[in-house]
């Protein structure tokens, strides 16, 4: 399905295209326009979903994805879009919204949702790839996908977990912005893991030693592992263990092992497993993808408990990758208030909203403006918690806009 676009200024015509499977636009023409700084917005991560049944409508994930093209055809912007018929997977919590509509006996799904699926992780959700014509070509898109959301007679419309210069965009184009915190590190120059810990106060860096000793002292033995270094056992253990987690917590392990089977092989060094072993056996695992500056926490399994060990796996052999790899960021996954005394400070992150009932969208305003003000209380309270002597030369603003 397509539909024409003309630009403000009468430029060539464009077109906005709906796709229901990303393996309908190229791979190559998709990854032109990703960030190298988002490894979860890769074709291949993308794809794989779809291939493996990790989305669709028995998950509520229907992929409608958006590409803008000019009047030949070329690829100009693109979109990861689907059709939502609940809110699970998201991470931008909007249950109260839903339950709103239907006490007023108003349907709330579907909806739309430009994401990642399960991926709470801060990156460009509008691919526009590099060039002066990116925020044109970007506003196209976001004016055609509003167009879409109302000739699908959608609820509304999302974009989630979107960058600052793209929120600040969405908001133009009559979205309503919303502030949630995440806990990330920013690199400022650390030659080393100790370097790191100088910078803390004396408390807090004889806590972090004490856990890292705790993990040594009890003969787990780790390694880091990169998607194309992984055995076939080695995937049946890690999948065994992400299933566990979300087994033992009520939840849905909606990724199948042959998707990490798959994007094992077609990201490769985009993905970094740390692996921990009692003995021979595996008996935990933490799952990174790995950008051209950032690193991004995201599973987390164990069979057994460990004093320290999840502290050790998914927190600090990721610094220690970030420092020696020479990474700027390190997004550890989404809330965690235990994050900040260990080096990873409160971040503003950040969601667009466009509502279709004129009703709904003002009471909808109401709340997010109360919600901010409360946001950026808890973002400045949880900052106030540092365990830095000092602020790092490099740190996240507490609200940037």
């Amino acid at each position: 399905m397509s539909v024409p676009l003309w630009s403000r200024m009468q430029l060539p015509m464009q077109t906005l295209s709906t796709h229901e499977a990303i393996a309908e636009i190229p791979a190559a023409q998709w990854n032109r326009l990703v960030d190298p700084d988002a490894p979860f917005l890769r074709h291949e991560f993308l794809v794989a979903m779809e291939r493996h049944g990790c989305v669709g409508e028995s998950l509520g994930w229907i992929p409608r994805h958006l590409a803008l093209r000019d009047s030949e055809g070329d690829l100009l912007a693109v979109a990861p879009c689907y059709i939502k018929l609940n809110s699970y997977g998201e991470l931008v919590f909007d249950w109260a919204w839903a339950d709103a509509y239907r006490r007023n006996g108003l349907p709330y799904y579907p909806k739309l949702v430009v994401a990642s699926p399960y991926t709470p992780a801060t990156g460009p959700r509008i691919l526009v790839g590099a060039g002066t014509e990116g925020k044109g070509h970007a506003a196209s898109l976001i004016r055609g996908a509003i167009e879409t959301a109302e000739r699908m007679g959608v609820s509304s419309l999302h974009w989630l977990f979107t960058t600052d210069e793209e929120t600040l965009l969405l908001e133009e184009q009559g979205h309503q912005r919303r502030l949630g915190c995440q806990f990330h590190w920013s690199n400022a120059g650390y030659g080393s893991f100790d370097d790191l810990l100088g910078t803390f106060t004396a408390e807090k860096r004889k806590k972090v030693k004490r856990e890292r000793r705790r993990v040594w002292e009890a003969g787990i033995a780790l390694r880091r592992v990169f998607g194309d270094e992984m055995t076939e056992s080695e995937w049946v253990s890690f999948h065994r263990l992400y299933r566990d987690t979300f087994d033992r917590h009520g939840g849905l392990p909606t990724l199948s092992l042959p998707f990490f089977q798959e994007i094992g092989g077609t990201m490769g060094r985009k993905l970094m497993l740390v692996l921990a072993y009692d003995g021979h056996e595996m008996v935990a695992a933490a799952f990174n993808l790995v950008g051209a500056h950032s690193l991004f926490g995201r599973h987390w399994g164990c069979i057994k408990d460990f004093h320290s060990l999840h502290f050790e796996a998914c927190y600090y052999q990721g610094l220690d990758y970030c420092i020696e790899a020479g990474l700027t960021r390190f997004e550890p996954g989404a809330q965690g208030e235990h994050k900040v005394s260990r080096g990873f400070l409160p971040s503003p992150t950040w969601s667009a909203h466009w509502i279709a009932d004129p009703r709904f969208r003002q009471a909808i305003g109401r709340f997010l403006d109360q919600e901010t003000r409360g946001m950026m209380q808890y973002l400045e309270e949880m900052q106030s918690h540092s365990p830095y002597r000092e602020p790092p030369p490099v740190h996240n603003a507490p609200y940037p806009f």
